[in-house]
């Protein structure tokens, strides 16, 4: 079977699905290899790495997408908004498309891919299960954006990080707050505390607590209910808006001293909840930095702008988009690995052989013969056209 990465589509995308290095076991597994020419430049991955990996490159776009049996990509339609029709169009009926799809944020864009009877996986269903755990690309993503998103606000923030004591006097460490403990979250506690800047963070699941502290950040613990906080596979659950406006009120007065706060809260197939409002970022200092990690969701930040970076009443909110293809390297190399795995695992002896009783293929199959199949998919686009 041909196993075709094409260029990724997305504006400013500098990832690519399937790094050099993870070439030979798809090949000792039988499959051949193509990739569009040009696809890995922006991740430092040259077509020379990739010829002498073993792998084909290919200058026809739409001739590679004709001919592939199998296409791995960063950013599938729905991830995409605009992922060209073209591409669509090239694909042959029966063509495996693995990607981020977003089928539950657009459940139209999947029924698409089922009306092209194409056989889709979306890469953000995956089940965390322990036999999934190197198939994760969303932790994967989560761990360069909580790195980077720190990197960002210690970039623009007028005061350095760490606690420095000098010949001109002792300077004291910033404040970060990580609204979300997840591992986004966590991953910014342990940059921060890298860079010397005194921690707290806060999750609504009490049970990353000893994750927070083992990093050596202070667990903020609000007067609220939070026994079913966490969901299937340790995802935050949707609350009421009475919960978010308490949880508000009690996190106004925590963070209002903060010179950065990160918020990395995200529910999966909803909009992003509102944890930070206009009079919360208010109450912060001048000069201090908000950057929301929720941004393409929407946001948690009632000011955030996807995408952009504001000022109002001195803080700077930065809206980032996209920002773990700011480090395009690690990023795809961390995907690839995912993305590969789940790969040999649908394949034997060099074909597709899907197991629809398995967790991880029942967990991932979005579209198969003409038709969704994923029931909460299924349920997103009834609710959509209702």
């Amino acid at each position: 079977m041909l196993v075709a990465i094409p260029k990724e589509t997305f504006p400013n995308e500098r990832r690519i699905a399937i790094v050099p290095s993870a070439i030979a076991s798809l090949k000792k597994a039988g499959l051949d290899v193509a990739i569009e020419s040009g696809a890995g430049d922006g991740s430092l991955h040259p077509d020379a790495d990739y010829t002498a990996a073993g792998a084909r490159i290919e200058p026809d776009r739409r001739k590679l997408l004709s001919e592939a049996e199998i296409v791995l990509m960063v950013r599938g339609p729905g991830a995409d908004p605009d992922f060209p029709a073209a591409d669509l169009e090239a694909l042959r009926p029966g063509t495996a498309l693995i990607a981020f799809l977003e089928p539950l944020a657009d459940p139209a864009a999947s029924n698409a891919l089922a009306g092209r009877n194409l056989t889709a996986f979306s890469m953000e269903l995956m089940p965390r299960i322990t036999r999934a755990q190197s198939m994760d690309a969303l932790s994967s993503m989560a761990t360069t954006a909580g790195y980077k998103a720190v990197l960002m606000a210690a970039t623009a923030l007028a005061k350095m990080t760490p606690m420095m004591m000098t010949a001109a006097g002792t300077l004291k460490p910033s404040h970060i707050f990580i609204l979300g403990a997840g591992v986004a979250g966590l991953q910014a506690i342990a940059t921060a505390r890298r860079l010397g800047a005194v921690v707290e963070a806060y999750d609504i699941r009490p049970a990353v607590k000893e994750q927070v502290e083992s990093l050596g950040a202070r667990f903020v613990e609000l007067d609220l209910e939070t026994e079913s906080a966490e969901g299937a596979g340790g995802y935050a659950k949707a609350q009421s808006e009475e919960f978010y406006r308490r949880q508000r009120e009690q996190l106004a007065e925590r963070m209002s001293g903060s010179d950065i706060v990160i918020t990395t809260a995200l529910v999966p197939g909803k909009r992003a909840p509102i944890l930070l409002t206009r009079e919360m970022v208010e109450r912060l200092s001048p000069g201090a930095i908000v950057v929301d990690l929720a941004a393409e969701k929407g946001g948690n930040c009632d000011l955030t702008r996807p995408g952009e970076t504001i000022v109002h009443n001195g803080v700077t909110i930065m809206g980032p988009v996209n920002l773990s293809s700011e480090t395009p390297y690690h990023s795809s190399q961390m995907y690839s690995k995912n993305i590969s795995t789940f790969l040999l695992h649908l394949v034997k002896d060099g074909q597709l052989n899907l197991n629809i009783e398995d967790d991880i293929v029942k967990g991932t199959l979005v579209a198969q013969n003409g038709k969704l199949v994923h029931p909460a998919v299924i349920a997103a686009l009834e609710k959509d056209q209702q």
